[in-house]
């Protein structure tokens, strides 16, 4: 946007920012011709400091009213500090006496970005690429993109992003932005082959690299992720947010002990993190060493009393200890912190179930599949207790689960193993024999909800 500081030696524009310092305390100025005065402003805007650059092209003004730099210059100052309308009637004054140049147009598009009017923005962006030297269009195809993003219109993003492209293929920028773009649409599969097709031309980014491992975690491909994680910690080994990552991609495939590498690296590297001691705790809790489990979750509510992870945590270690009744104050907190969480109600549920609170349990599993209706193991969970307690109950509920709840995987085994169980034995074949028909490796399932049909005669069929 600015000239390098226009064409004359570095030492007489130091000795004219000198001139000016002083001319600030009240010492006369002088004389100085339009380039001086320009590369001075230019100075001050490029080096933040907007004040001056202000002041600088108040002075210039009053001797070369007529030159639209300096207007146009004021303008870029006073919107730096914050006085956008100001700015915007400089720039719309500038508009009224001459065609309005490429530079303007990217001052008023940003002012307007920054005033979060994406609509009049967009509109100064575009029309500052139609008039733009080829050279400089690379940077306004991004602005032009991350304002669509910023209004959340991602696929208009990624239009501009392709054409982009087309016009320059080593526009970096927005190889990566569209990377971006597909990742905020959640079209995963694109976003992993934007961010490869960038990691070819630029293998030692590690962020792409991290951006890569955590569009893998998003579609659960968790060894994929390690694998882009490994990359980024090899090219930046201080990149604390990459082994917090991978710590929680080892966790996923149940490899407790480098999760626990990871994490720990993460905290050395950035210090103490309620998250990443509760996760610590959870990678503790999962090889069964609760004394240090106890301890992280104990540190991370310290630092967040807020995080409902770490109070649950907290109820998880005591249930496993065998002190249920202990655990349920701090399950309860969890639940309050946060009461739309599928797990703490179903964590919660197998408390009240352990406790023989039958119907606090049956309430809380309920509400668990409610948020969560995918959930096999709260179903399983459910299923069972109401067999145990009430098998009537367990008939209406689970004939009425997909209109009250939605859909989940195992529903069909439940049914049939709840008609086999109230001795519905013609009603369970008939809806087992279909499902085997079409979904036989589900269908075999059911042997590991009950067990005691591989020796019924009339599943023999379905061994």
């Amino acid at each position: 946007m600015f000239d390098d500081e226009n064409e004359y030696f570095e030492g007489d524009l130091s000795k004219d920012l000198e001139r000016f310092e002083r001319f600030l305390n009240g010492e006369d100025l002088g004389y100085l011709d339009v380039d001086r005065l320009e590369a001075m402003i230019d100075h001050f805007l490029i080096s933040g400091q907007y004040n001056k650059a202000s002041k600088c092209a108040s002075y210039a003004l009053e001797l070369f009213s007529f030159h639209q730099t300096f207007y146009l210059r004021q303008a870029q100052a006073l919107s730096a500090l914050g006085k956008l309308k100001e700015a915007l009637n400089i720039l719309s004054e500038i508009e009224k006496r001459s065609q309005a140049e490429c530079e303007l147009l990217l001052t008023k598009a940003s002012i307007f970005s920054q005033l979060k009017d994406s609509k009049r923005a967009i509109i100064y962006f575009q029309k500052a690429l139609d008039i733009a030297e080829v050279e400089d269009k690379d940077e306004i195809f991004i602005d032009l993109a991350m304002e669509y993003e910023n209004s959340n219109q991602y696929k208009k993003a990624i239009d501009v992003l392709l054409t982009a492209i087309k016009h320059n293929p080593k526009n970096e920028g927005a190889i990566y932005e569209i990377a971006f773009c597909y990742d905020q649409l959640g079209e995963y599969d694109m976003a992993i082959k934007s961010y490869s097709d960038f990691i070819d031309e630029n293998p030692y980014s590690y962020t792409s690299w991290y951006n890569l491992g955590n569009a893998y975690s998003k579609i659960e491909n968790f060894e994929k992720a390690i694998w882009a994680y490994d990359y980024c910690i090899l090219i930046n080994p201080d990149f604390g947010a990459a082994h917090f990552n991978l710590g929680n991609a080892y966790l996923s495939v149940e490899k407790f002990r480098s999760a626990i590498e990871q994490f720990q690296k993460c905290i050395e590297l950035d210090g103490e993190d309620p998250v990443a001691l509760c996760y610590l705790g959870e990678a503790y809790e999962q090889l069964n060493e609760l004394p240090l489990a106890r301890l992280h979750y104990q540190q991370s509510m310290e630092l967040a009393p807020q995080l409902p992870d770490a109070w649950l945590g907290m109820g998880i270690v005591h249930d496993l200890e065998g002190k249920t009744f202990d655990a349920l104050p701090f399950i309860l907190k969890a639940l309050e912190l946060d009461p739309q969480n599928a797990g703490i109600h179903h964590v919660l549920g197998g408390a009240y179930e352990k406790l023989n609170e039958v119907e606090l349990a049956v309430e809380h599993y309920q509400k668990a599949l409610e948020l969560d209706p995918k959930d096999e193991e709260c179903l399983t969970n459910l299923m069972e207790l109401l067999l145990e307690n009430t098998p009537l109950d367990a008939l209406t509920f689970i004939g009425n689960f997909e209109e009250d709840y939605g859909t989940n995987r195992i529903l069909p085994l439940w049914i049939t193993n709840v008609y086999w169980y109230l001795g519905r034995k013609t009603d369970a074949l008939y809806y087992f024999r279909p499902l085997f028909e079409a979904e036989p490796k589900l269908a075999k399932e059911i042997f590991s909800i009950n067990p005691d049909l591989k020796t019924a005669p009339e599943f023999e069929a379905f061994l």
